[in-house]
């Protein structure tokens, strides 16, 4: 029998879980309880070096450190607890023309993110930071809202809320054990007896990797050695102590450090080197309370020399101390939050690389999380989700981990893939088309094509800001789609099959559309949260009337199957079968697809005989396989779902039939042009549970009249009534702008949007942009985007730009 009870548990005293029992016991919630198992603060939040900086790529992950700065700006009149928080600033240093577009990339972002960020010269930059030698740099950029704060006191000044408002925070209670119960934690077994709880939140840092495995989970999180120094005082401080203190915090990403003014007249350097050492991947050796590990000078050595290229005055201090300290890290360098699939009440809340700056912001989402079942911001790119179980092996985990850490800083284009942890997940085709010149990359452990060099052309991807080198093969590539025929590997999709006598009943509670269609009907669904938002987007094939066979994205199948199996019945009438290893796919797409298809296959493939947006069971050469009359890139085609052992047979025999018809090979980066030309959506992007599809579009997969009720009918029958508050629209200009999403859209002056999406359309011959304006702009079409900190002019336009009729891809 449990001797303790909770409404709310919280695993871990750092700054996370400090921060979510205080906006939990804010929001008026009783019985929150953290278990410490040594004092609060004495893992990684006490050696924290405690810069605090906003901007992230993602908006809503900007939102939410956005949230920090607004409780570290009222925390201590609410608590009394001094905690040295200085909005001082941080300053960006660019020391080449590539880290200059860089910066300025930073700046559109922080833009259309509502963040102030501001482009300056080599000169305004010394001024800020007296002490760096602006010798060889091109410029720099300032967030005047940044800053840096004392991490051990903040999370004492935060705990102090938490009890404030009613929280309990038990210290030295250690964690030995969990009793799970139809997928609930039922029981969390102390070394002060045993805990029940309605919910259970790990919030554990370096630990919650070995306390998820009490649990039978691989967190995807670990941690990685991380050191700075603290200098002596810098010459002329001795009196004007001011003159550091009041210094922004300072990064210069191409030589690896940053900087942040510490009390005395002192500096904090530090850095990301290559080659930092994984932590704990054995182990954590003992309690490990407030402890450091050895310093080690020789890895530090070339930070220190670049340090003071940048700032050559530590040449004259020396070295008050030196600072080696685990610190959290992931198997993709961000965190680990949310709901964690397979529990009905385990809150996942670690990985923190940047816990300081993210921590009071982070601790409000997890507990909004908690308390309405999502935050208020789509926060999918640190969503748990988004992980599979290979993603938390020790194998995959500590070589990325340490990879990540690498380019923390490192220069990374867009586009760039990671090299670690490679070669993983492996389609049937991999060999062929690697013999074929694809250049690959990676999603969800899946080696997938992302363009094909020609002979001659050097196998390796062609990066840069402006103009990269491989755009002229990938223009190829889509011109094969709308003119001939090609083959597109996308065995990395997620497919999952539905079964049994509930199975219809749970999809039309799920989906916005009417799923209760003939065998063979294919149908493009949207599932909806209760405020309407897209959960998911998904491809739904009726193969049977108690069965149905979905295909979702490569990355998104953790995601939507935890969706689909939160809202399954219990009594057994509805099973999910995951098939993503057991179907190959391969998409035959162009004008030219059916006189290749019906070349190797016994079915009648006319129009009549297979329509558009349906199924069947077709023969290729000497297999079976379900073939899908649908697509992404706005051509006639099918996909072809094959077993995976016929795999390479079906390519094969494709291939040798489209000889005659100029066949060819294609990648991910000429989809990301055809979709957008077309008009489709991405979800993550363009679509996610902070969008409708009234708002985004999609209407017309609204099916109000001839289905019942659904997941988020009451808030979409009041937009199709009402009409939406906001809209997606389509932008384009004849400019071949270097875009890639998260460019600010402009009406008058003044930032209205965001792309969600953009990429030149090879076709269209038209940079083409995607962003949601406010209702009441819509009808406007002269709007401005900025790139590169340039304003272009755009237009709105009615999409889609090609083949709006559908026509070919109905022919």
């Amino acid at each position: 029998m449990p001797t303790h009870s909770a409404k709310h548990l919280i695993i871990g005293g750092g700054i996370i879980g400090c921060s979510v029992a205080y906006h939990l016991a804010r929001a008026g919630e009783k019985d929150v309880v953290v278990l410490e198992k040594a004092s609060i603060t004495e893992g990684a939040t006490w050696h924290a070096a405690g810069l605090v900086g906003q901007l992230r790529s993602s908006r809503n992950t900007t939102r939410m450190l956005k949230k920090s700065v607004e409780l570290y700006d009222r925390l201590e009149a609410e608590t009394g607890m001094a905690f040295d928080w200085k909005k001082v600033g941080s300053l960006r240093l660019a020391a080449t023309k590539d880290r200059l577009l860089e910066a300025k990339r930073l700046a559109t972002m922080a833009q259309s993110f509502d963040l102030e960020m501001n482009i300056i010269t080599p000169e305004e930059a010394k001024e800020l930071f007296p002490y760096i030698d602006t010798k060889g740099l091109e410029g720099a950029a300032f967030i005047p809202s940044d800053g840096h704060v004392d991490p051990a006191s903040l999370c004492q000044a935060i705990a102090a809320g938490a009890r404030k408002h009613g929280a309990q925070i038990r210290q030295g209670v250690k964690v030995l054990d969990f009793k799970v119960v139809d997928g609930r934690i039922a029981e969390v077994e102390t070394d002060e007896g045993t805990w029940e709880a309605e919910t259970v939140t790990i919030a554990a840092g370096m630990w919650s990797r070995e306390v998820g495995a009490k649990l039978g989970l691989t967190v995807p999180a670990c941690a990685v050695e991380h050191q700075y120094i603290v200098t002596e005082p810098l010459p002329d401080t001795d009196t004007d102590t001011d003159s550091v203190k009041d210094l922004p915090t300072l990064r210069d990403p191409e030589r690896l450090v940053y900087y942040k003014p510490d009390a005395g007249g002192r500096l904090v350097i530090g850095g990301y080197e290559e080659g930092t050492l994984p932590f704990g991947d054995d182990g954590i050796p003992g309690e490990f309370v407030r402890q450091l590990l050895p310093d080690n000078l020789d890895r530090f050595g070339p930070l220190a020399e670049l340090a003071a290229k940048v700032t050559p005055v530590i040449n004259d201090v020396g070295i008050r101390s030196v600072i080696n300290g685990p610190i959290p890290y992931s198997a993709d360098g961000d965190f680990v939050l949310g709901w964690q699939p397979g529990f009905d009440n385990l809150m996942m809340a670690t990985g923190f690389l940047y816990g300081i700056a993210a921590g009071g912001g982070a601790g409000e989402m997890i507990a909004e999380w908690i308390l309405e079942g999502r935050p208020s911001l789509d926060l999918w790119p640190l969503d748990v989700r988004r992980f599979s179980p290979h993603h938390g092996t020790k194998r995959f985990m500590y070589p990325r981990a340490v990879e990540h850490y690498e380019y923390h800083y490192k220069q990374r284009y867009p586009g760039q893939e990671y090299q670690t942890a490679r070669n993983l997940r492996l389609s049937p085709l991999h060999d062929r088309l690697e013999k074929a010149g694809a250049i690959f990359g990676s999603k969800n452990g899946w080696e997938r094509p992302l363009w094909f060099a020609p002979d001659g052309v050097p196998q390796e991807d062609q990066l840069a800001f402006i103009n990269p080198g491989y755009n002229k093969y990938v223009a190829e590539e889509h011109r094969a789609v709308r003119e001939g025929v090609a083959l597109i590997d996308q065995t990395s999709f997620s497919k999952f099959e539905l079964v049994g006598p509930g199975a219809l009943d749970l999809l039309q509670k799920l989906a916005a559309c009417n799923i209760d269609k003939p065998v063979g009907a294919v149908i493009y669904a949207q599932f909806c949260n209760e405020t309407g938002g897209i959960e998911a987007d998904i491809t739904i094939t009726r193969t049977g009337q108690d069965s149905f066979y979905l295909v979702t994205g490569s990355g998104f199948g953790v995601h939507d199957e935890d969706w689909i199996r939160r809202h399954m019945p219990t009594d057994g009438t509805v099973h999910l079968i995951e098939l993503t290893s057991a179907r190959a796919v391969i998409n035959i797409v162009g004008p030219k697809a059916r006189a290749v298809l019906q070349a190797v296959s016994e079915n009648d493939l006319s129009n009549d005989a297979f329509p558009f947006a349906t199924a069947q069971e077709i023969i290729v050469g000497m297999a079976k396989v379900r073939a899908a009359r649908i697509g992404y890139v706005g051509e006639l085609g099918w996909e072809l779902h094959v077993p995976t052992e016929f795999a390479a047979h079906v390519y094969d025999t494709l291939w040798q039939a489209g000889q005659a018809h100029g066949i060819r090979n294609i990648g991910y980066r000429a989809i990301e042009s055809l979709r957008m030309e077309k008009g489709y959506l991405y979800w993550s992007g363009d679509i996610t549970p902070d969008y409708t599809p009234i708002e985004a579009g999609l209407g017309f997969r609204v099916h109000l009249k001839s289905k019942g009720d659904f997941l988020g009918r009451d808030v979409l029958e009041k937009q199709k009534a009402e009409g939406p508050s906001q809209v997606l629209c389509t932008f384009v200009t004849d400019q071949n702008l270097p875009v890639s999403g998260g460019e600010p859209i402009l009406l008058n002056g003044k930032t209205v949007s965001l792309a969600t999406s953009a990429a030149w359309g090879h076709t269209v011959e038209k940079t083409i942009l995607m962003g949601y304006l406010p209702a009441d702009m819509a009808s406007e079409t002269a709007f401005d985007c900025v790139v590169f900190g340039d304003t272009h002019a755009i237009t709105r336009v009615a999409g889609p730009l090609y083949d709006p009729e559908n026509h070919r891809l109905k022919a």
